[in-house]
């Protein structure tokens, strides 16, 4: 497991934006943690990498954007109002997996159904340092 340190919001935009060069069709990256912990901040720094910056918008409502990018598709969901990994397949999440990028908010919730390998990324807060956070970055083999 890796461990990346962010100062303040900038700095995960920067982790992300670096971190989707990487990034192929087929990857999913899970991003699991509280409430304003970074996620949607990540995801701004994945679409800006793919010059998609202004396209970005919380998928809460609608479970997932799509964006369309020059090199390869982007899924951005957000499962935290799903029951379970079933109502993922009564939407078809799953015929998202291989036709592009999928960033999962909240994926913790449907771990079970996800294609391996995946990327696990754990958003943690700090107590002392309002804007200090701790990215864990896990790759989930089995």
């Amino acid at each position: 497991m890796e461990t990346y340190i962010s100062k303040n919001e900038q700095d995960t935009i920067n982790f992300a934006r670096n971190f989707a060069k990487n990034l192929n069709t087929g990857d999913v990256i899970v991003l699991s943690g509280e409430l304003g912990s970074g996620k949607t901040k990540f995801v701004q720094g994945i679409l800006e990498h793919f010059n998609l910056a202004n396209e970005i918008s919380s998928p809460t409502f609608t479970i997932v954007n799509e964006y369309i990018a020059d090199k390869m598709n982007i899924y951005h969901f957000d499962v935290y109002r799903l029951e379970d990994s079933d109502e993922f397949f009564a939407i078809g999440g799953e015929e998202y997996f291989s036709k592009g990028i999928c960033l999962i908010e909240w994926g913790e919730l449907i771990e079970n159904i996800l294609p391996r390998p995946y990327t696990k990324i754990i958003f943690k807060k700090s107590d002392d340092n309002v804007d200090y956070r701790e990215l864990c970055i896990e790759k989930i083999e089995t």
